[in-house]
């Protein structure tokens, strides 16, 4: 689990491939990763890769098909600056939003615009993620979390200040850029349970029956929360 607050702007150092789709990724966090060990959890531009190799301040993770298709990791090159998230502590202040680092899809920036201190960012992204999408809500851009100033079913738009400009990837970005994206882990799984596919033989207990299986007054009522 992560918090979408940026640790260090790290750098792509090598780039393998590894059994057809898949690659291995060396990267160079910028920190010091004595505290790490094999089998810890970083986020890459928002994707929670496992480490496989660790020395100082350099590591290696396996990327998978999936992970490859979902993300911006098929256009990576070498020298490319990412944003790095090691897992976050039980104990450790949530400043950013929970993020699971799985990231949904990719967007693409759209506009950029200065508005007195701030750049004005619009990102392209599917239906099928902006639908989990709310004006003031979060949403994690390569990692960073981020709140959403408007949204509607084509994209969304960000204010970003120039700190988090200046420390995350979110600052080297421009028009065609392509992004990695992550909605808010919440929303998901309230929309999962208001509004469930009625097909879905996980939209209801079994035994329960309901024309579009949806939470209601009735339902809440009878189980006991009105």
């Amino acid at each position: 689990m992560f918090t979408g607050i940026i640790e260090n702007l790290g750098t792509i150092a090598a780039l393998r491939p590894t059994g057809g789709e898949g690659r291995r990724i060396s990267v160079d966090a910028g920190l010091d990763l004595s505290g790490s060990r094999i089998g810890d959890s970083i986020a890459v531009n928002g994707a929670c890769l496992t480490v496989v190799e660790l020395a100082g301040s350099r590591f290696a993770a396996d990327v998978s098909p999936e992970t490859m298709r979902r993300t911006t990791f098929g256009q990576a090159r070498i020298g490319d600056r990412v944003n790095i998230e090691r897992a976050m502590r039980l104990s450790d202040r949530l400043d950013g939003h929970l993020v699971s680092g799985h990231i949904d899809g990719v967007g693409v920036v759209a506009e950029r615009q200065t508005q007195a201190n701030a750049w004005v960012i619009t990102i392209e992204a599917p239906e099928a993620l902006t639908g989990y999408m709310i004006p003031k809500g979060s949403v994690a851009v390569d990692g960073i979390s981020l709140t959403i100033n408007h949204c509607d079913r084509s994209g969304f738009a960000l204010a970003v200040i120039p700190h988090t400009a200046a420390v995350t990837t979110i600052g080297l970005r421009r028009v065609g850029d392509c992004v990695n994206l992550e909605t808010d882990m919440i929303g998901k799984y309230v929309a999962r349970f208001v509004r469930p596919d009625a097909t879905d033989p996980l939209a209801r207990p079994a035994g329960e029956t309901g024309a579009k299986g949806t939470i209601d007054r009735d339902l809440l009522a009878r189980k006991g929360f009105l």
